[in-house]
């Protein structure tokens, strides 16, 4: 597990580097959730996407992720991003890689 901040830091949707990979974490009904930062359809900032309840849609060409499961929201899409467990330890937030 990989320390990547405290619980106060995720009050937005926002973007850490884990072991050289951009993770996307977002706060959602008081729970962090935590995918791969890339859209893999071609890059796309996650973490700089619009964010609807568990839904977060690529600013680049609107693909969209359920922040819970990294899975493709939309059933055209064929690939989902990765999704990391996250767990919190007092004020601590933890990614496992």
């Amino acid at each position: 597990m990989e320390k990547i901040g405290k619980v106060a830091d995720f009050q937005k949707p926002k973007c850490v580097m884990v072991k050289g990979k951009e993770i996307a974490c977002f706060l959602v009904d008081g729970k962090i959730h935590c995918i791969e930062n890339a859209c893999p359809h071609a890059g796309g900032p996650l973490c700089e996407g619009d964010l609807a309840e568990f839904t977060v849609t690529c600013p680049w060409h609107g693909w969209s992720f359920d922040v819970r499961s990294g899975d493709a929201v939309n059933p055209q899409y064929a690939a989902g991003a990765t999704a990391y467990k996250v767990e919190v330890k007092g004020d601590d937030v933890f990614i496992d890689m």
